[in-house]
Formats: structure tokens, sequence, C-alpha cells
């Protein structure tokens, strides 16, 4: 037992001689450091003592009291009619765009990968890669003038062909496909750049013996291109899981209208109309803080279950 203790200890002590012949490197982590610091860790911080407190911004963190009990706005969250409708709607928007937008980007890349034409791999290349750098208020300027019931393009067509529309941006079940269509449409070529990358790391070789064997090429791609980027895949769906939360603020938050509450409306809009149109940041904060560590805990669990397949971030 002694002994077992002491190795132990002996494995945790810092190696400083180590760490002064690495000081050039340390020092250049450094600034990584300072910016995660002030950005990330100190607004962490200052959430978790807001979401305990009654905070009131005249008083500031410090001033303010202490919730009677501490988990006061985390109980008034969960029972509030607001949480199950928040949390079906962010669920269902963030697992459509995951389970969407992960097999779409794989089968993109493949499709480019077999094109043998290099004109028309680089044509589809930069028509599918475009939107990923379109603003979201371009997006909705275009889905405006197609959608629109009043002077849509599409309504338009609709109107003179049975002399009735189609309240697309109003209605809350076609509006959430919308959502989810276009943010697919927006994001699909550029997620595709990660697997082309693992694609091309895939042995030459393995191909070569499919060809030797007769094989076909939907049978290669089976065979040696999908199980080639598997690793890529589930490290990706790792990384999706632990933001399954977040269903995509800013994209929402420029759409979406009042009519379309019911289906559109996800945890971070009401957060943001909670904590800045309602100036309770103290609810906002125990709601973020909720979203963290349910992030936290995906994360780790499908990491735990990904390690059944032998793939994992840690």
């Amino acid at each position: 037992m002694y002994m077992s203790v002491k190795k132990s200890l002996e494995k945790t002590r810092i190696n400083w001689p180590y760490l002064r012949s690495q000081g050039a490197f340390l020092l250049m982590l450094l600034p990584g450091f300072v910016f995660y610091f002030i950005y990330l860790y100190l607004p962490i911080g200052a959430a978790v003592l807001v979401s305990v407190k009654n905070y009131n911004i005249k008083l500031g963190i410090f001033g303010s009291s202490f919730a009677s009990p501490w988990y006061k706005h985390f109980k008034f969250f969960i029972q509030s009619p607001y949480f199950w409708p928040l949390l079906r709607n962010t669920m269902v928007i963030s697992m459509s765009k995951m389970l969407l937008g992960i097999p779409l980007a794989v089968i993109l890349a493949i499709l480019l990968n077999e094109c043998r034409v290099n004109r028309l791999k680089r044509v589809v290349q930069t028509l599918t890669y475009m939107p990923h750098f379109l603003s979201w208020v371009v997006i909705y300027g275009m889905c405006f003038v197609l959608f629109s019931e009043t002077n849509g393009l599409i309504n338009d067509w609709l109107r003179s062909l049975t002399g009735s529309t189609v309240p697309f941006m109003t209605n809350p079940k076609i509006f959430r496909n919308i959502i989810i269509g276009t943010d697919l449409w927006k994001s699909t070529g550029w997620s595709a750049i990660i697997y082309l990358a693992a694609i091309s790391n895939i042995d030459p070789q393995l191909y070569e013996a499919a060809y030797m064997d007769g094989a076909s090429r939907l049978k290669t791609i089976w065979h040696v291109t999908l199980p080639g980027i598997v690793n890529v895949i589930v490290l990706t769906l790792i990384l999706r899981c632990g933001t399954i939360l977040n269903a995509g603020f800013d994209q929402i938050y420029v759409m979406y209208n009042e009519s379309v509450y019911s289906t559109v409306d996800i945890i971070d809009t009401w957060v943001f109309r909670t904590g800045f149109q309602n100036y309770n940041l103290s609810l906002s904060s125990a709601v973020g803080l909720f979203k963290s560590v349910v992030s936290f805990v995906m994360i780790v669990t499908v990491n735990q279950i990904s390690k059944r397949w032998g793939e994992s971030l840690w």
C-alpha cells in the first residue's frame, strides 16, 4: 500500500528541469492561455456567481445578495411551463441538424472524391463551399424573397396556379423545416472538407488491392473509404454531441418571429430575451450553466460509448 502511494506521488511530482527546458514552448502557449482565461474562464466564474444570486446590475456581482435557496433560479426554470417546450425544440432542431448534416457531408465528400472530372469537381466544391460564407441576414433575405406569403416568388407561382398561398414563414411546422434546411445548405459543403482530408489520407494501396480483387466502386467505398474515415466520423459525432443544446442561436434569432415560437423558440433565444430584454440575468445565467452541465455530461457519455468501437477523444 505504501509503495503504491509512493509511486503515484512520484508520477504526479512536477519535473521542473523538464519544464525549464521547454520554456520557449510554454511561453508560446501563454497568449492562448491568457485569452481563454479572460474570455472563457472568467465569464464562466462570473456566470456561476450570478446564477446563485439575486443579481442587481446596480449593486454588481459581489454586492448582490445570494438567492435563498441557492438553486432558486435553476428550480424556477425547470418547474416553469417553458422548460419542456424549450428543451424539445432545442433537441429536435439540434438533433435534426446533426443526424442529417453528418451523413450529407460524408456523402458529398465521397462523391467529390470519386469525381474524375477535375473541372466539374472544382465547380461543385465552389458551389457547395460558398454558402458557408454568407451571413444569416443574407440567407434570411433570400428566404423572404422565396417564401414570403405576400410577394414571395414561390407563393406568386402558387397563387397563379391554385389561387392560394402557403404561409411558409409563419407556419410553425413548415418554418422549423426551413430552419433545418437552410442550416444544412449552409454547412454541408464546408463540413465535407474534413472528410475529404480524411479520405486523402487513406493508403492508396488499399484501393489498388480492391481494384485487383475486382471490387466495384460501390464496394470499394463501403469496404475501404468508409472504414478509413470512420474515426473522423466518430470524433465529429462526439464533438457535435457536446454542443447538442446549441441549436443555432444566431440563425434562429435572425429568422424567427412570434408566430413560430411554438416550434423554433430554443433555450438560447429564451435566455437572450430573459437576460437582456427582461433584465433577469440571474435566471439566464442559471439556464446557461444548466446547458453547460448537460453538454459536458453528453460529451463524456458519448466518448465512453465510442470507446467500445476503439474511437474516443481521450
